[in-house]
């Protein structure tokens, strides 16, 4: 309901780009431009300053912005409530995912979410867990799945569960004959890790920092911000890789690799994180309170198997 043009000048003021602000409100560039270009016309008043590849706010800029984030709100509540009066859970729910969440634990419960509230319309994005840890805190997104505990002011963690981490190989490597593999073991071969900012490559950094590992002693031979390149070249056998138990299980199971349980065993943290000081809507509490009672769910599921 809020003036479109607010709502774009927002995302460019919050993603600092034309193209970037582009891609999350799913509009042309040009059609960004245009709309901004409406809003200064409008206000008399030049908003952003452009210049060496960076977009700044002007003064006026800084002012509109803060008035736009408001102005926001309400209009994002007024729909909540009016929904709510209605008697009916409907809307948009903007998600932000870790691909490793994204592909596992976050289907199903989504699934059976849309089964009972059919008028909700789910928009996942996808990133590592530092930049969907800095969408919720800039309240670009209403919630968030990440792989490791925030200490950031600005979030609200919520439900909590751990995952256990094991090293994958191709069936014909080495290290796939062993029954649990040390850090150091681990660190002989060549290695497959995930990108900078990632929460899994944070765990593995841990994992190798406290079997006495260092840096110079692994050998990567290759980055990966998507699991699903990690695992395909991990099965073709470039190397060995570092990932949750249930991400590996069902390409475990085809026999296209093999799981190898870490010594010591290794668990790494999935959090659903929330905007602490944002309007919370029914819709975000109710989906919220969903997520709880299905993570508590599956996890009792898995453990009585």
């Amino acid at each position: 309901m809020s003036d479109r043009r607010l709502q774009v000048f927002h995302a460019v003021a919050k993603h600092g780009s034309f193209t970037r602000a582009a891609e999350h409100l799913h509009m042309t560039q040009p059609a960004v431009t245009f709309q901004i270009k409406q809003l200064e016309d409008h206000l008399n008043a030049r908003l952003l300053e452009r210049g060496h590849g960076k977009i700044s706010l002007t003064p006026t800029g800084e002012l509109v912005l803060a008035y736009a984030e408001k102005i926001l709100d309400l209009s994002e509540e007024l729909d909540s409530r009016v929904a709510e009066l209605a008697g009916e859970l409907a809307g948009k729910l903007d998600i932000g995912c870790i691909p490793t969440i994204a592909g596992y634990w976050l289907p199903p419960i989504l699934e059976r979410f849309k089964r009972q509230y059919p008028r909700v319309l789910p928009r996942v994005t996808l990133g590592n867990a530092r930049h969907i840890e800095e969408g919720i805190a800039n309240r670009e997104m209403d919630i968030g799945f990440i792989e490791f505990s925030s200490d950031n002011p600005g979030i609200e963690p919520r439900a909590t569960t751990r995952e256990e981490l094991v090293a994958i190989c191709s069936p014909d490597h080495p290290v796939a004959r062993l029954k649990q593999v040390t850090a150091r073991e681990l660190a002989s071969h060549p290695f497959i890790d995930r990108d900078p900012g990632s929460g899994l490559r944070q765990a593995t950094n841990d994992f190798f920092k406290n079997g006495a590992v260092a840096d110079s002693e692994i050998t990567v031979c290759a980055e990966f911000g998507s699991l699903s390149a990690v695992k395909h070249f991990v099965a073709a056998g470039m190397g060995c890789a570092i990932t949750s138990k249930r991400a590996s299980r069902v390409d475990v199971e085809e026999g296209r690799m093999v799981a190898i349980p870490l010594e010591p065993r290794t668990f790494t943290t999935m959090q659903m994180i929330l905007p602490r000081d944002k309007f919370r809507s029914r819709l975000i509490s109710t989906f919220a309170d969903f997520v709880c009672d299905e993570i508590a769910r599956i996890t009792e599921e898995e453990a009585a198997r």
